[in-house]
């Protein structure tokens, strides 16, 4: 039975990283293109304005903490409880998938920088079970 566990969310610097990386280089591929000139600076503009919204955005977002009590017992953000969680795991990035209190589906991620080894760990053990897929009919009906 998985053990009560608090896992805290920062937002990490690798993402933020990474947007201020490509943003420059999506106005670059516009500009390197065979585009028209007339209708590529404008289209690096808003390339570069769409990255610097998405940098400003993923910089301000702020801290949390989610609960898996274990057992069955739902899960809780900043003692909020939500439902439907899944959770997700691409090497050592772990994806969260939940739906709040309005419905609404909400997602957050885990990189190395935020998440050592020993919570990941912890991590694992104390998330729901992931949904076993369902298998389909070996025959034709």
């Amino acid at each position: 039975m998985p053990a009560r566990a608090e896992i805290p969310w920062r937002p990490s610097r690798w993402p933020l990283a990474i947007l201020a990386a490509m943003t420059p280089l999506a106005a670059f591929a516009v500009l390197a293109s065979e585009m028209p000139r007339i209708a590529a600076w404008p289209l690096a503009l808003v390339a570069v304005g769409h990255g610097v919204a998405l940098l400003r955005r993923e910089a301000r977002r702020s801290a949390c903490t989610f609960v898996f009590a274990g057992a069955g017992a739902p899960a809780s953000l900043d003692g909020s409880t939500i439902a439907d969680v899944a959770l997700r795991w691409r090497g050592p990035l772990a994806f969260l998938q939940w739906r709040d209190q309005d419905g609404a589906v909400r997602r957050l991620a885990w990189w190395p920088d935020t998440l050592p080894p020993a919570r990941r760990r912890e991590l694992r053990l104390a998330a729901p079970d992931p949904q076993a897929a369902r298998r389909a009919a070996s025959m034709a009906p």
